[in-house]
């Protein structure tokens, strides 16, 4: 088992896009249906994996671009360890002074560290001045089974 990080900033209105977040219905429009709702179809399974917009479910990051992966480790606490610097990096910008608050960033990492560990993935995501908006993920892999569709692991 080892775990994937992945982080992007962007513009809230851009992160609001639910749309350009979400992956295709499993099942394909008919062959017979309206063709604006074939065309949609198409276009949202060609964009929505190239699209660095994180998922609504976070263990769709496996499907995004490889070049998407900040870093691979090994050990829950490194992943974990890289997700605290992440933090200490962005909190000065947070626009909540709550979410700067030192002691809960350090909960948040303690917390992280523990659900990966378990094999469980993790995601938060913080409200930026501008107003901007940070999504940072740690991926669990590989994917456990009852998660078919998810991707295969970005390094295999």
């Amino acid at each position: 088992m080892h775990h994937h990080g992945y982080l992007w900033t962007g513009p809230k209105e851009r992160f609001d896009q639910e749309a350009l977040r979400r992956p295709p219905h499993p099942d394909p429009p008919p062959a017979g249906g309206k063709p604006e709702l074939i065309q949609r179809y198409r276009e949202v399974a060609a964009g929505f994996p190239a699209s660095d917009l994180p998922p609504l479910e976070t263990a769709y990051w496996l499907i995004k671009p490889r070049s998407m992966v900040r870093g691979t480790w090994d050990e829950p606490g490194k992943a974990a360890e890289w997700l605290g610097e992440r933090l200490a990096e962005y909190a000065p910008r947070f626009m909540s002074e709550a979410d700067r608050d030192t002691i809960r960033l350090t909960i948040l990492v303690s917390s992280a560290a523990e659900r990966l560990g378990r094999g469980a993935n993790v995601s938060y995501g913080f409200y930026l001045e501008r107003p901007s908006f940070l999504s940072l993920a740690l991926v669990t892999c590989p994917p456990p089974r009852t998660h078919t569709g998810h991707g295969a692991c970005p390094i295999e």
